[in-house]
């Protein structure tokens, strides 16, 4: 069936765009079809050739490996030196983990849901992809914490362009322009509303 139908927007270098609407509206089918995980329907996606782009899900992969690995991910992990991937595991309130950076353990089956997603935001500050898009990728983090990593979008990442689901209080002073699916027999509409500032990803 069609989940979402006729909408069509563009999201330009450095918005940041929260995607919201009832729950079954198809946000997460929207954004994983953004981020090139959802082979299947019809419609044009439009990016720079040279974007590239982060997906960030509400659970983070997190491989076997050692620590510095897994902050690296997908990157090799001797693409950045300790001293930076300790930084930025420090800037994202879980810096106790950098004295564990050479350790090998199974770290899916340790790490709680607030340390994978400080992680995958500390994967954010060390690699600065051109285009994010992220699902529920902070439903796991208290507010204060959530607070401290989105600012991120304000400094670090502040090129960033910046595609988001989240249902979480105060999510939509972080996004310029807030995408709202509305439920229609035929598949979901979309409507558009500005939040802070005027801003190509396009999409249709």
């Amino acid at each position: 069936r069609v989940v979402v139908d006729s909408s069509s927007a563009d999201i330009f270098p450095g918005d940041k765009v929260l995607i919201a609407g009832e729950s079954g509206t198809g946000k997460s089918t929207l954004i994983r079809a953004l981020a090139g995980l959802w082979p299947w329907g019809a419609g044009v996606i439009e990016l720079p050739k040279t974007a590239v782009v982060a997906f960030v899900p509400q659970k983070p992969y997190i491989p076997r490996g050692t620590m510095r690995a897994i902050v690296s991910y997908p990157m090799p992990e001797e693409t950045f030196t300790d001293a930076e991937v300790t930084l930025a595991l420090q800037r994202c309130g879980v810096g106790y983990l950098a004295k564990r950076l050479g350790e090998e353990a199974a770290w899916s089956e340790t790490l709680s849901g607030g340390e994978r997603q400080a992680i995958a935001f500390a994967r954010l500050l060390l690699q600065k992809p051109g285009v994010i898009i992220m699902d529920e990728a902070t439903s796991a983090l208290d507010e204060d914490r959530q607070a401290t990593l989105m600012e991120m979008f304000q400094t670090d990442l502040k090129d960033s362009t910046l595609i988001s689901v989240g249902h979480r209080p105060g999510l939509e002073q972080y996004h310029d322009r807030k995408l709202t699916l509305h439920r229609e027999p035929s598949g979901a509409r979309m409507s558009s509303r500005q939040l802070r500032r005027s801003g190509v990803v396009g999409f249709l």
